[in-house]
């Protein structure tokens, strides 16, 4: 069993239940998926980049990235609908648990000039987005085989009905949230 996943069912319930009075276990929020988005307006341009953006994908959360694509044409960005733009990747269960504890005690120690996430990402349905500048946080990423660096979004999908619950389940996971 991943590590985290042992961590929440011992320690992070019984302390969400204590700050909340919840009188079932079922009412305890959770995290219920987490979402990694990789954006590439340079699919436009260069396609190969994408293909290399599903390698670090790949890499990065163990499972194949889907390929996301335009929905609707903007001249502007020269951008038809239907182009092939991003690449994305719905992590659930073990694999999820496995690639936040990763992220928390792996990657995000390893940003430069790191003093914590902003506690203000939160969209208001006790969901959590955070914007990562490069690849090169993550283990499995080797300086030398990148052609360049790219940004990604993680969104962590929790069944948290407020944000305060959600921002407390993530600080008992081990988020190191920024103090404002």
């Amino acid at each position: 069993m991943a590590r985290l996943k042992e961590k929440i069912q011992t320690d992070v319930n019984a302390a969400m239940m204590q700050r909340f009075g919840y009188k079932n276990v079922m009412q305890i929020p959770r995290l219920e998926k987490v979402v990694v988005n990789m954006g590439l307006g340079e699919a436009i341009q260069n396609p190969k980049g994408l293909d290399a953006a599903v390698g670090d994908l790949t890499r990065i959360t163990g499972q194949k990235p889907v390929i996301t694509t335009a929905k609707k044409s903007i001249a502007g960005f020269k951008l038809r609908e239907g182009m092939k733009i991003g690449c994305k990747v719905t992590l659930r269960g073990d694999k999820m648990y496995d690639f936040v504890d990763k992220l928390v005690n792996l990657s995000l120690p390893r940003v430069r000039d790191f003093r914590g996430v902003s506690p203000k990402s939160f969209d208001g349905r006790g969901n959590y987005t955070l914007g990562l500048k490069e690849q090169l946080i993550f283990p499995e990423i080797e300086y030398d085989k990148i052609d360049r660096l790219r940004g990604m979004d993680v969104t962590f999908v929790t069944t948290a009905k407020t944000d305060e619950e959600a921002r407390e389940l993530l600080r008992l996971i081990g988020m190191p949230f920024r103090a404002e």
